[in-house]
């Protein structure tokens, strides 16, 4: 029987309580009893909306049929057939604005819980199937990929099953790219993106950690030997900053160097390698979804209290609402309307060898009111005279966005990039350079997981095509 609730299966989730001072995943899972609940929820429409709304086009209503049946590893199937990284996507995916924001079930009610249900589909295939993918016999063609994040692993997995010999290069010494460097243990397990990443490799592709291309090897160079196709997908790690007073002093961090410190060096530890700023109050600026993971990353790191600086109001935030209200039910205080203009340090020039010389020790903010709409039709934060205040804080985390790194398009001839460093494509992928080929936070600058690996499968059709003809 169909289930005609108007409201989808809530997440079991830990207690935020709990939650807030540790890093295992705050999401727990459907049970097989709540999937196949929700998946009955599932009209199964014949036009298939959600499909449409999937950057990756995964077959939507056949892989919830399947779960209807009981057949989970069927499911999981259908799944694999065009995602490379279902149990990802489940978790770190904006459903709510991509397959489940074109749901019918949505017109009345809540849509089904898409996301959820991959999510689960992929976490019982992993619980109950040992199988590895089985090599695929190679076509005699080389394909270089630049980056281990989702739009290279995605661009990767798809060539070596049309048989192509494909090499992942990744510049920091684990592969997952932003998979396991920007987003925190508590909303994506690194085992299971290490999973993803042997899945590939049990399929063929070659994965070479430490390889900084533009300063290890060149583009040029990959051509030399032997790759007949490159794809770009190198993220966009260039992270941004306001230009205001004191973002030199010590305990200023760009979110992703925080991040990285965090996910990747494993500074949460008590005797960690790479160090990190604990404890005291924090200040995060920004309102996206890497704002809302350093913010609750400084929980989990002991922070006294953990503010979210952001000059609009709760309305033009663009985190996903789920994480929005994750880290409020934690304890981080959102300041809204709010925009910092001048960070404030401690400087005792009587005794140089004092150890807070240096510090940040507060963050000078001026109260915003909405004004007129933005060419992008967001109203404009204007400042509101002589409202100034200062907040006392420790650390301050800068998460307003990153670029593309220039390291590529700096040694590579031939490669045109726009004015904020993007690498320009056409509409199959390629760049201005013969047999080169880019997509991802390399082409658009930061954006999501699902739309990098869009991307992704955009460009190994396209160098599939190129290396036929």
């Amino acid at each position: 029987m169909p289930n005609m609730s108007l409201t989808k299966n809530p997440m079991p989730s830990q207690d935020p309580k709990v939650r807030a001072r540790n890093f295992d995943e705050v999401a727990l899972g459907y049970s097989e009893e709540i999937a196949l609940d929700e998946a009955q929820r599932c009209l199964h429409c014949k036009n298939m909306p959600c499909v449409e709304g999937c950057p990756v086009n995964v077959h939507i209503p056949e892989f919830i049929d399947k779960i209807k049946e009981g057949d989970f590893e069927g499911a999981y199937q259908i799944i694999r057939e065009t995602s490379s990284l279902p149990a990802v996507c489940g978790r770190v995916c904006p459903q709510e604005t991509q397959c489940e924001s074109k749901c019918t079930r949505g017109i009345r009610g809540e849509p089904v819980g898409i996301g959820r249900l991959e999510r689960f589909v992929a976490d019982w295939h992993r619980d109950h199937t040992e199988q590895k993918p089985e090599p695929v016999a190679s076509n005699g063609h080389k394909v270089a990929v630049v980056g281990s994040g989702p739009s290279g692993l995605t661009c990767a997995g798809d060539l070596v099953k049309l048989g192509y010999k494909v090499t992942v290069f990744e510049a920091l010494h684990t592969a997952g790219g932003v998979l396991v460097y920007g987003i925190p243990e508590f909303r994506l397990p690194k085992k299971i993106v290490q999973q993803e990443v042997d899945n590939l490799i049990a399929m063929g592709v070659d994965v070479e950690t430490n390889v900084v291309i533009g300063k290890t090897l060149t583009i040029d160079e990959l051509f030399e030997r032997g790759y007949e196709a490159v794809y770009v997908g190198s993220g966009a790690g260039l992270p941004n900053f306001m230009g205001i007073p004191g973002e030199s002093l010590k305990g200023v961090y760009s979110a992703n160097e925080y991040l990285t410190r965090s996910n990747l060096m494993k500074s949460y530890l008590d005797d960690p390698v790479t160090p990190i700023m604990k404890g005291g109050n924090v200040a995060v600026v920004g309102g996206g979804n890497v704002a809302m993971d350093a913010a609750r990353t400084a929980l989990r790191l002991g922070a006294d209290n953990v503010y979210i600086v952001y000059r609009r109001s709760e309305q033009e935030l663009p985190a996903r609402r789920e994480e929005v209200e994750h880290a409020k039910e934690e304890g981080v205080i959102f300041k809204l309307l709010n925009n910092p203009v001048e960070l404030i340090g401690y400087n005792n020039p009587d005794d140089r060898r004092d150890p807070r010389n240096g510090f940040v020790t507060g963050m000078k903010c001026i109260r915003m009111e909405l004004g007129e709409p933005d060419e992008r039709g967001r109203r404009r934060p204007v400042p509101v005279e002589g409202s100034e205040f200062v907040i006392d804080v420790d650390t301050v985390v800068m998460a307003i966005g990153t670029s593309p790194n220039p390291l590529i398009k700096n040694t590579t001839a031939g490669l045109e990039v726009n004015g904020h460093g993007g690498i320009i494509v056409d509409d199959s992928g390629a760049t201005s350079k013969e047999g080169v080929y880019a997509g991802g936070d390399a082409v658009t600058g930061a954006a999501t997981v699902i739309s990098a690996m869009g991307a992704g499968k955009l460009a190994a059709r396209s160098i599939h095509e190129y290396l036929s003809k």
